[in-house]
């Protein structure tokens, strides 16, 4: 009878195994510490993805990330302690977008432990949090390069929901389909480029993605492209088949895009920010051929890589990217708790 009390003690005071581990929340005095164990956590991931900037395996670099994290409105999170030494965080903070539900994040930066076993101590203290202050759905951006952290992440009850892709740029040109031809992208392709805008959200919010993504008006596509069209940021580009326009695709420089951030920003990186086909069209490589173009868009305008990303459940896109050479770097997980 005293050892099951003692038992259940160590258990709600957050020990568990032999190693006496501590579990408690993030405190600011934990950021450094904190910024340690990332930087090691960056390091041990570039020895598989080494096309992920080497800045964050200095710690100085890792901390500023975990600070940010910490910094922001309405974050929390739970520490890892045993004999005094940080052995893993947990960081996670909401999104004002109402597109992700009553939610919270752990974004790149936001998470590292030595022994993968203990992120589910750490998720057990920090979503209880999360949970009382009425955030259920839980995103997770994490790496891949660690199949035990992935799959303490599935054993708490998170499942895959999004993938970042990460390529070398190509070094020859591309030679798309004798039927397929790409060129960039003229003001009189509006319309196409606008229609094209429409489809991908149209795919996205049907079987088996279900994406709950507004889609919006044809003429709120069409004024944005009208207002856009000459900012020479972004490089676009058409696909035709006999002659029509059937597919489009942009390049931009990462910096452009807000779900690749801290850790999962590489240097001097171009991103595929967008690529479509109409349904018609599909099955005659114009995807591919896009993806491509814009590739070596990249390597002619002097970025050392291209990132993108997709939804998992997305059919073509899960397919054509890693096709392309895309290696998952990070994988975002949900959970949505109450389900």
């Amino acid at each position: 009878m005293t050892g099951r009390r003692n038992s259940a003690d160590k258990e709600s005071a957050g020990f568990y195994g032999r190693d006496m581990v501590t579990i408690r929340p993030f405190e600011p005095s934990d950021i450094d510490e904190a910024g340690s164990l990332l930087a090691a956590r960056h390091a041990a991931h570039r020895l598989a993805h080494p096309l992920l900037s080497p800045r964050f395996e200095d710690p100085a670099a890792a901390r500023v990330e975990v600070a940010t994290a910490f910094g922001g409105d309405g974050a929390s999170g739970a520490v890892a302690e045993r004999d005094g030494r940080l052995t893993g965080f947990l960081l996670g903070a909401p999104k004002a977008s109402p597109l992700w539900g009553p939610n919270v994040w752990v974004e790149s930066a936001g998470q590292a432990v030595d022994d993968p076993e203990t992120m589910r101590d750490l998720y057990g203290l920090a979503a209880a949090r999360w949970v009382d202050d009425g955030w259920t759905a839980h995103y997770v951006v994490t790496p891949t390069h660690d199949p035990a952290l992935l799959d303490a992440w599935f054993r708490l009850g998170f499942g895959q929901q999004h993938a970042h892709g990460l390529r070398d740029i190509p070094t020859t040109p591309p030679q798309p389909p004798d039927s397929i031809t790409i060129r960039p992208a003229r003001r009189d392709d509006i319309d196409a480029l606008t229609r094209l805008e429409l489809a991908l959200p149209e795919h996205q919010g049907r079987s088996p993605v279900f994406s709950a993504g507004q889609v919006p008006t044809y003429d709120e596509a069409r004024a944005e492209w009208e207002d856009d069209f000459e900012d020479e940021t972004y490089a676009t580009f058409v696909a035709e088949l006999d002659g029509r326009v059937v597919g489009s695709a942009i390049g931009v420089a990462l910096e452009k895009s807000s779900s690749h951030l801290g850790p999962a920003r590489p240097d001097k990186a171009a991103f595929l920010g967008f690529a479509a086909v109409f349904p018609e069209a599909r099955g005659h490589g114009a995807g591919r051929a896009l993806g491509e173009a814009v590739g070596w868009w990249a390597a002619t305008s002097g970025f050392d890589c291209v990132v993108t990303d997709w939804r998992v459940t997305n059919l073509l896109s899960s397919r054509a990217w890693p096709r392309l050479g895309y290696a998952t770097s990070f994988v975002r997980l949900h959970r949505l708790v109450g389900h």
